[in-house]
């Protein structure tokens, strides 16, 4: 079957079948593979996107369920010559280790921001509480988000943002 959803502002109209996981269709056939599977059970988080404003593990919904839908992926985030704030703040703080968690890891803050532009520790912890890092000692991802809080507040205010 035919559908249609805007992934990270594109219309798309991809054909999938009744089983087709939205994480398949954004990694195999509209070839973004930020994305990545973890548990393929929606529990570690890996595969986490924005879906109509809300956060959605991506191996867990049918591709046709998303008929309609607004996708935002990790690779939706910044711009060609420039990465997202977010982004920076996990490359500056180390939070990315292996780096395979961090999709889902960046595309949570995102929401936990917007949501929450100054959270606290906990809050942080809350917000990002669905999704697993099996090599990095959370510290560093809460302090990524803590500076990506910064990053962002001084980009509201029009200052500007280097990336250190």
């Amino acid at each position: 079957m035919k559908i249609s959803i805007t992934v990270n502002g594109e219309v798309r109209n991809p054909d999938v079948s009744s089983t087709t996981r939205l994480l398949d269709l954004l990694r195999d056939d509209l070839k973004l593979t930020g994305t990545k599977e973890g548990c393929g059970k929606g529990e570690c988080g890996a595969c986490t996107v924005i879906m109509n404003g809300e956060l959605v593990t991506s191996c867990l919904v049918l591709a046709y369920q998303a008929d309609g839908a607004e996708i935002i992926t990790v690779e939706g985030l910044g711009f060609e010559d420039k990465i997202d704030p977010i982004q920076e703040a996990y490359i500056e703080t180390g939070a990315v280790q292996c780096g395979f968690c961090t999709p889902g890891f960046i595309i949570s803050t995102k929401k936990l921001l917007e949501e929450n532009p100054h959270p606290t520790d906990e809050e942080i912890r809350r917000g990002l509480s669905g999704n697993i890092c099996r090599c990095t000692g959370y510290q560093k991802i809460i302090d990524a988000v803590k500076l990506a809080s910064k990053k962002l507040e001084m980009i509201k205010r029009g200052e500007n943002v280097e990336a250190k």
